[in-house]
């Protein structure tokens, strides 16, 4: 679908520099998973964990269609946006995984789709998502045994099937990379996620817990990025900082010309508009970083703010209406008018 940008009263300057900025979109397919990290904030929505535990609290309907997901997608790529990224919960469960990766419209060399997965269910997929436009695939691997993947992320899957997600990625897909967030359950393992990720030549991003009500539990597994930082500079000399574009600052190592990014705290973060006077903002580490289109419906600039999300069900009918609305409510978002 081909988006007309339209009347020149309305402003896209706010959508455009978010753009810019390499500010992501994020299509949530699902907010079904397979496992239960306890750290979970599922792209806003009731996270597994949370539902395992009290099962009165379900996550949002879904009602979105793969063509409404396509016609969104489509609508906002034209206005701007390059970099998208589908989730979850984990979005191989979604019944349109397929319909609408197997469908992603035509992209220029400056866009990129990345599927982020937790890796069970690559291999179970992989004839189909070989097929797919997907660019990249990047893998949550927050753990590096059975004992810390059942403390982690609660589930019965060994982490053999993760590894062997991985290993399928790979053989379909060119760029392969890795995340993990840093916490007390594997911080003994963290050098040897590191090794494997060297050994196969993937990038991988360590992580520092962001702190909000999802996890208040368990504040106590919240450790500092300061111990994987100190064992990359013994590895490599090559570091430097990026502190420019959205979200939270980074710490970049190059080892054998392999990218170690950390996400570390102390580099800052990127705030807008009405953050400067947001209620949870002592609790935010993250910053305007990511447009969240979820299974339900709605388009969400902060996880944190569920009063900031926009409901597009009534526009789904009018998909050429979606990216003029989306402008609007990025613009009021940063002006600190929403």
């Amino acid at each position: 679908m081909t988006t007309q940008l339209p009347q020149a009263d309305l402003n896209w300057t706010a959508l455009r520099n978010f753009a810019m900025l390499r500010g992501q979109l994020r299509v949530s397919l699902t907010p079904k998973c397979n496992e239960k990290c306890w750290f979970c904030h599922n792209e806003g929505d009731v996270p597994p964990p949370t539902t395992h535990l009290h099962r009165e609290l379900r996550p949002r309907e879904r009602e979105m269609t793969a063509k409404d997901f396509l016609n969104v997608l489509g609508g906002l790529m034209d206005a701007g946006l390059k970099r998208v990224y589908f989730t979850g919960g984990e979005p191989l469960l979604s019944p349109l995984a397929r319909p609408v990766l197997t469908q992603l419209p035509h992209h220029g060399p400056d866009t990129t789709y990345t599927l982020i997965t937790n890796g069970t269910l690559v291999r179970t997929h992989q004839e189909w998502l070989s097929t797919t436009a997907l660019d990249k695939v990047k893998v949550s691997l927050h753990y590096f045994s059975d004992e810390s993947l059942k403390a982690i992320a609660n589930t019965r899957i060994g982490i053999a099937t993760i590894l062997d997600g991985i290993e399928a990625a790979r053989e379909m897909f060119e760029r392969v990379e890795l995340n993990t967030l840093v916490q007390r359950e594997n911080e003994h393992e963290l050098h040897s996620i590191l090794d494997f990720a060297l050994d196969r030549r993937l990038p991988v991003q360590f992580i520092e817990l962001v702190d909000t009500d999802f996890n208040a539990a368990r504040k106590g597994s919240a450790i500092g990025a300061q111990g994987i930082i100190d064992h990359l500079r013994t590895l490599t000399s090559d570091e430097e900082v990026e502190v420019s574009g959205v979200g939270q600052g980074r710490r970049i190592f190059r080892i054998d010309g392999i990218e170690i990014d950390v996400i570390h705290r102390e580099l800052g973060r990127h705030h807008v508009g009405q953050c400067g006077t947001c209620p949870v903002k002592p609790k935010c580490v993250e910053g305007f970083w990511s447009l969240r289109v979820d299974h339900a419906g709605g388009i969400q600039p902060c996880l944190l703010r569920e009063d900031l999300r926009m409901d597009i069900r009534p526009l789904l009918t009018e998909p050429e209406k979606i990216p003029a609305a989306v402008a609007r409510h990025v613009s009021a978002f940063t002006e600190g008018t929403l």
